[in-house]
Parts: C-alpha cells; structure tokens; sequence
C-alpha cells in the first residue's frame, strides 16, 4: 500500500486501555496585537462632538467684541514684547461674521473628508504643528505683517496632512484629484493672490502656505511612527 502523506496521527490510550487514534489539534491563532492599527481613529459620534465643541468655541470668542479680538489676535509688536500666546489665539477670533462661517464651513469640510485619517492625538500635533509653522514665519518671514486673526491657516494644515495620507489610504485617482486642487490653490495665492470670494478681509496667503507646510511635516512625523511602531510589534 503506499505511503499517504499528510497529518500525522497519535496514538493514546483510553479509559480502556485501548489505543485510539486522535488527530493533533491543527487550530491556528492569529495575533490580534499583531494586526493593531498603529493609531486609534476618531468615531464618527466624537468627530461630530469635537467638532461642535471647536465651532461652538470659535462663535463664543466671536461674540467677545473688538477688545477680545484686539486682545487676542496675532500683532507683531505685542509678540515681539512677550505676548507669545498670541502666536496660537490669533487663530482662533475673526475679523467679521462672513470671516468665522468660512473658516467654520472649512472645518466642515475637513470633517467631511477625513472622518477617520488621524487619531485625535494624530490631528492635534497637525493644529500645533501648523500653528507653529505659521508662527514662524510671521516673525522671521512677515515683518509687513502687523496683525492676523483667522482659522484658515491651520485649515490648510489639516487639508495638507490629509491628503498626504489619502496617498496610502484611499485610490491612487482621488489622492491625485485632490492633491493637485490644493497645490495649484497654494501656487495661484502665490502668484496672483487670494482667490475670488475669499472674504471680506483682506487674506494673508502666506499663513495658508505656512500652515500647509506644517501639516505636511505633522503627517511626515505621524507616518513615520506609524510605519516604525508597526514594524516594531511585527518582530515581537
């Protein structure tokens, strides 16, 4: 009879003393920890608080008044003195009412498009960094600028870092789309300045340009302890 090549079988004893063939149990058990994703994404119920909460503070400085915002925007003789919180609360009052709903329809958008991308520790070192970018540059690149208020510049920080990632998360078409309607934004503020319907405020493009390069450097950051921490818990 020829041989058969497969599972072998064990031979045990029973109660009975006799020998019973078993087979060996073949189960396989996959390493969930293994598989983790490197960060936790935000829900869609916390996107939709944390966003609320964001509008809602936005709208509450707005209502403050002028001194608020005289009290809160960035001014480059005020930072320049010590008044460095200034370099993150400029960012956070605007200039009119059609200023705050097009920075809040912005953070719609951002909402809308990357709902799960980052953890919530992910999209805060992209605000930070951003602002941060954005900080430098008024100081050592702006010394025009005398004064700034608005959302828009981290916005674009948030934009950029999410289209970075749609690189490795969504189709090779859609990252390209939106990849090429951002960087031809930043390139036409550059050339020819801010686009049709930007506001009734005059529009710092630069702090658009900033806070992208920010963002871009946040998702560099971010992609790198991904990819690290992952191949890290694979050799375990």
């Amino acid at each position: 009879m020829p041989e058969r090549h497969g599972v072998p079988k064990l031979q045990t004893l029973s109660d009975g003393g006799k020998s019973e063939d078993r087979q060996p149990n073949m189960s396989i058990r996959v390493s969930i920890a293994s598989e983790a994703p490197a960060h936790s994404a935000i829900t869609p119920r916390q996107a939709g608080w944390l966003l609320g909460l964001l509008i809602a503070a936005l709208v509450l400085l707005s209502w403050g008044g002028e001194s608020w915002r005289l009290g809160l925007r960035y001014e480059r003789d005020a930072v320049l003195s010590g008044e460095y919180w200034r370099l993150v609360t400029g960012h956070l009052v605007h200039g009119s009412t059609q200023h705050l709903l097009l920075n809040g329809a912005g953070l719609g958008l951002i909402a809308a498009l990357f709902p799960r991308d980052y953890s919530l520790r992910g999209w805060l070192l992209i605000g930070l960094l951003s602002i941060a970018f954005i900080g430098v540059g008024f100081v050592f690149y702006e010394p025009q600028l005398q004064w700034y208020v608005g959302f828009s510049g981290v916005l674009h920080g948030a934009l950029a870092a999410g289209a970075i990632k749609w690189w490795r998360s969504e189709s090779r078409a859609l990252a390209l789309t939106l990849t090429v309607f951002f960087v031809g934004k930043l390139l036409w503020e550059q050339l020819h300045g801010a686009l049709p319907l930007s506001g009734d405020l005059p529009v710092v493009v630069d702090a658009h340009l900033y806070g992208a390069l920010g963002g871009a450097v946040a998702a560099g950051i971010l992609w790198l302890s991904e990819h690290y921490w992952s191949f890290g818990r694979r050799s375990l």
